[in-house]
């Protein structure tokens, strides 16, 4: 994997990165585009944020990158879909990619693609079938130089917590970080931990390899700011962060607060002042 697309995600002052995660609409859950009905319109608030990254699938990538202009966020392409989040589950549960997924980044411009690595309890099938996911698209990633981003996602189970619920174990989270590392990641998109003075293990077990925290549930913004900057505190590369941002009544706001903390250092009640400071 060669640097050249990471120098457009990676902030060059920080060396940090803010991806706004919208690629939930892939998924097919009605519950996952409250907020993001009309993308077009999600696309142009983003593109005014200005954080350092957008993640999009490949039917969304366009509405990004047909727009005009050097400055926009760079693109990463969410490459696998899934019917693992539904309470209850389908009678058959499955997890793919999106074929010639590569080529189509290339030709998209992104910068990065991500792929799921999911530990589903009960479900091992699903486990397999991202690993062959990620050892096909680790092939031709290395092909065409686009760096791979693997989410290793630890789930509760379905029944017990409802969907898109995960385990905060750091045990669990380690354990198979530590895979995605194995399979040849140039990325982590991790999950938080639920007790974040040990986050320092999943960075330690990454050894090298960027990790990018994902946000969890929707949080009130003080939670969400003093999570970031323990992190980052710990070690982290930045942050992929969805719901937070996208169902946020100040999406540009929140933004700029996230921006100040990932790449000024700034407190958290300065980031907080910020928010109020920015145009809803």
């Amino acid at each position: 994997m060669t640097p050249y697309r990471l120098n457009r995600l990676f902030n060059p002052l920080s060396g940090r990165a803010l991806d706004v995660a919208v690629d939930h609409g892939f998924f097919g859950e009605a519950s996952f585009i409250d907020g993001i009905e009309s993308m077009s319109h999600v696309i142009d608030v983003l593109v005014g944020a200005a954080p350092d990254a957008i993640q999009l699938t490949l039917g969304q990538s366009r509405k990004l990158q047909a727009r005009p202009g050097k400055d926009k966020p760079s693109l990463v392409m969410r490459t696998d879909v899934a019917n693992v989040y539904g309470n209850p589950l389908d009678t058959h549960i499955f997890s793919h990619h999106v074929p010639n997924a590569i080529e189509e980044a290339v030709r998209l411009d992104a910068v990065a693609v991500c792929v799921n690595l999911m530990q589903l309890p009960g479900h091992p099938e699903i486990r397999e079938a991202n690993i062959r996911s990620i050892m096909a698209l680790r092939k031709e990633a290395t092909r065409y130089g686009m760096p791979l981003m693997i989410e290793p996602l630890v789930m509760q189970d379905n029944s017990h917590a409802g969907g898109y619920s995960v385990d905060g174990d750091i045990d669990k989270i380690v354990a198979l970080v530590r895979q995605a590392v194995e399979l040849g990641a140039d990325l982590i998109k991790a999950d938080p931990a639920d007790d974040l003075s040990v986050y320092s293990r999943v960075i330690e077990v990454a050894d090298g390899i960027p990790v990018l925290v994902r946000g969890g549930g929707r949080v009130d913004d003080r939670t969400l700011l003093e999570r970031t900057a323990r992190v980052l505190d710990a070690g982290a590369s930045g942050i992929v962060y969805g719901r937070n941002i996208v169902q946020h009544p100040n999406p540009a706001g929140i933004t700029a607060a996230l921006m100040r903390i990932l790449h000024e250092g700034a407190s958290i009640d300065s980031a907080l002042a910020t928010l109020e400071e920015v145009a809803r």
